[in-house]
Formats: C-alpha cells, structure tokens, sequence
C-alpha cells in the first residue's frame, strides 16, 4: 500500500483567494511542513502565485509536493460559466506545472440548497432541463482538466450546492464517462450530507481517484440541520472536528483502500473560521498523527 498524506490550505481558513482573515501563503506552506506533511493542495486559484519559479520555489524549500488543486465555483449558474472556465484552465495550468495530478471540480454553494444541507428529502431538485446544463458544465470542465492537461479530475460533492447528496452524486457517475470523470470522495461531507461514507466507498472504490479526509461532529451536525445553518456559520460552530473526534469511521475507511490497493494521496481537510482563533497546525499534527494511530504512514 503506498498512501501519502497531505493537507489543504482549507484547514487554515481559506477558502477564497481574496479573503483579507486568510494567512499569508507562505505561512501555510510553512505550517503544513511543520506539522509533518510531505504535500498540500494549491487552495483556491490566485492565493498561492501562480507564477510557477515563486512558488516551485517554496514549495522545494518545505520539501512539499503538490498533491491537486480544487475549482470551487458556481457550477449550477448559467451566468457563472465565464468564472468556471477561467479557474478550471489557472487551476489546471498551476497543477501541470508542478506535476500535480488531481483537479477536483466542487459546485459552490447555492442560495437555493443552503436551507437544506443534510435534508436530502427537503433539497430542491432541478428540473430536466437545468440538470443536463449543469451535467454538461461539470462535463468540459472534466474534459479541459483530462484531455487538455493530462490531470486526473475527481467530482467533490459539497453541502449546500447542487451536487451535494448520494443519488444526484451517482446520477452524474451514470452520465458523465469515467475515463474523464473520477471521484474526489470528501469523507466528512457524505456525512454531512446524510449519508454512510463506508458504504458508498465500497460501492464506487473503483471509481475513486483521491480523498479528502473530514471528519464530523455529530452533535454539531444534528444540531445545524436542525435550524438550518448556513455552510460557513457550522464550520464556524465546529462542524468539522479533529479526525477519529467524530462519525467518520476512519479505521474501516483505512481498510477498504487497503483492500483495494488504493495508491496516492489522501488529503486532510479541516475546514475552520479564520476569525474563532482556530488552532490550525495543533489540529493538523493531532489529525496527522490520528491517521498514524490507525496505520497510515
């Protein structure tokens, strides 16, 4: 079995390139390799520089690999297609010339769907037409990823977007080829979404390419589908704790990719408010040296 770990810039609040809460790039890649990581994700396109010499540069300087990179945008907008298209050619482009492999594609997060993050019977659907634009959206993005830059590119479901619950998630699986279209499989977000992680890793193991390892608290989890919190209000309540803190059952995760020789990267995910004095490299060793605990090396 040869599976690295690595980390993303998520785990220390950024999730947009232009937030002024986020950490200075360089204290991520200097975190992350204090916290004993041999790789991390690129993190939205535009906070990390995109000019390969500065940050090949920092990268060797931290001996840190560059696992993948996400484009995090509003697949399920017509009008935002513009705004797709440009972070999926910077992200692809960035990972191709630190020969990172994994672009993974995540529809942001919809007014329409936030309500109901973890309802899946509540969740608004589209109609038939709206979901083969939006198949289709996610479709060229795959292919400009697969067939234009040689990257292995993995669909995220994400709560509170359009692509956030099991069966719309294997309804794509169904429509879109497999050669361009892999999984990226968020551990902590299946969760989130309702749905057993375990479960759906042994049917689509073949399927999955990289993973994203989350974990949830299920007190905070019952308790923000309740009253119906916003995404970034139940990271900030504490909805993605320590890995092995909460509903995740990371030892059988562990065993169905050893089952199934899985090889690559698993990447730690550890969404946080920037502004709630998180602990971001003490959560990150704690995570690393969980997955140590359980037989990740």
């Amino acid at each position: 079995m040869t599976i690295r770990i690595g980390n993303a810039p998520c785990s220390w609040g950024v999730e947009f390139a232009d937030d002024p809460r986020n950490p200075t790039w360089q204290s991520v890649l200097k975190d992350c390799a204090e916290a004993g990581y041999k790789g991390i994700e690129l993190g939205p396109v535009g906070f990390m520089p995109e000019d390969p010499a500065i940050l090949g540069e920092a990268l060797s300087e931290y001996n840190l690999h560059l696992i993948g990179g996400v484009v995090f945008r509003a697949y399920h907008d017509p009008n935002a297609w513009e705004d797709v298209l440009d972070a999926t050619h910077r992200t692809a482009k960035a990972l191709k010339a630190h020969g990172a492999q994994h672009l993974v594609l995540i529809d942001s997060i919809s007014p329409r769907r936030a309500p109901t993050a973890g309802r899946a019977s509540e969740a608004e659907q589209m109609d038939l037409a709206e979901w083969k634009a939006y198949r289709d959206r996610i479709t060229e993005s795959a292919r400009i990823g697969a067939e234009e830059y040689g990257l292995t590119v993995g669909i995220h479901a994400h709560a509170a977007g359009f692509m956030d619950f099991e069966p719309e998630l294997e309804r794509l699986l169904d429509e879109v080829d497999e050669k361009i279209l892999k999984i990226c499989f968020d551990t902590g977000h299946h969760s989130y979404a309702g749905f057993d992680p375990v479960a759906f890793m042994k049917r689509h193991i073949d399927r999955i390419s990289y993973m994203h390892f989350k974990d949830i608290d299920p007190k905070v989890k019952a308790e923000v589908v309740e009253k119906r919190t916003g995404f970034y209000d139940a990271c900030g309540q504490g909805i993605f704790c320590n890995l092995g803190d909460g509903d995740v059952d990371f030892p059988s995760v562990r065993q169905i990719l050893i089952d199934n020789d899985f090889q690559g990267w698993c990447t730690v995910e550890q969404d946080c408010d920037p502004t709630l004095n998180p602990d971001p490299v003490g959560d990150a060793r704690k995570n690393r040296e969980y997955l140590e605990s359980i037989g990740f090396k």
